[in-house]
């Protein structure tokens, strides 16, 4: 039978708690994490009860509260850290999910200003991002849905340039995920901006709703802009 004694330990509000996932980060030890859509504790051996946690959450539902729990074990945290971490390495399904800053050299000649390449950043897709990559903090992002750069022949051209690019399909991919993703890529990065590019399709609605969810839920106010793109590769507004 484990032992157990009376000392400081989390409590999450799970009436209160929206699972926008800010307070998972925060937390060092590991010991929160979002299960079907709400914070949890993972093991009570994992918190030290000192509550690092408890200024990131917008909701108020993490407080501190003295019960029998496990006692914290440091040893154990470790090793759950490098778990956590082969895990995460397991997800980067492909090589070139290393951060890279492409370099591009300028063209003064804006006849030909529509054929250059304006990605100057990698990973793209939302699921590769790390919400730490240094190229997000304090940037003018571009939330796109996958079909947009393959149906508009100017995506680079119009809405590249000086920007930072993610990619998200809002029906295929997993919708939550990405939402607690997005969220605590704004919490940490502050962008200046955000422009979501979607397809006219209905689903592609589901994009918008998304990153308007994430700045509710992080209390961010900043320039937003939503950009649609007809399918038969039409600037619809």
């Amino acid at each position: 039978m484990t032992k157990k004694t009376v000392r400081s330990i989390v409590k999450i509000d799970g009436e209160r708690c929206n699972g926008c996932g800010l307070c998972v980060p925060s937390c060092a030890e590991g010991a929160l994490k979002i299960i079907d859509g709400k914070a949890c504790l993972v093991s009570e051996k994992y918190c030290d009860g000192l509550g690092a946690c408890l200024g990131e959450c917008p909701q108020g539902a993490i407080t501190i509260e003295e019960r029998p729990a496990e006692e914290f074990d440091e040893i154990q945290v470790k090793q759950h850290q490098t778990i956590e971490r082969q895990e995460e390495k397991k997800s980067e399904i492909c090589s070139s999910a290393t951060i890279q800053e492409i370099e591009r050299p300028e063209n003064d000649n804006a006849q030909h200003d529509n054929q250059l390449f304006k990605l100057r950043y990698w990973p793209v897709q939302l699921t590769l991002v790390p919400v730490t990559a240094p190229f997000l903090k304090d940037a003018d992002l571009v939330l796109a849905a996958d079909c947009t750069a393959f149906a508009y022949s100017g995506f680079h051209h119009d809405f590249l340039k000086d920007r930072v690019l993610l990619v998200a399909c809002p029906k295929l991919d997993d919708f939550d995920a990405h939402l607690n993703k997005l969220t605590q890529l704004i919490a940490h990065a502050q962008p200046r901006s955000l422009t979501v590019i979607r397809m006219e399709v209905p689903c592609c609605s589901g994009l918008v709703f998304m990153a308007k969810k994430a700045l509710e839920d992080t209390g961010t106010i900043l320039a937003f802009k939503e950009i649609t793109i007809g399918i038969n590769g039409n600037l619809k507004t």
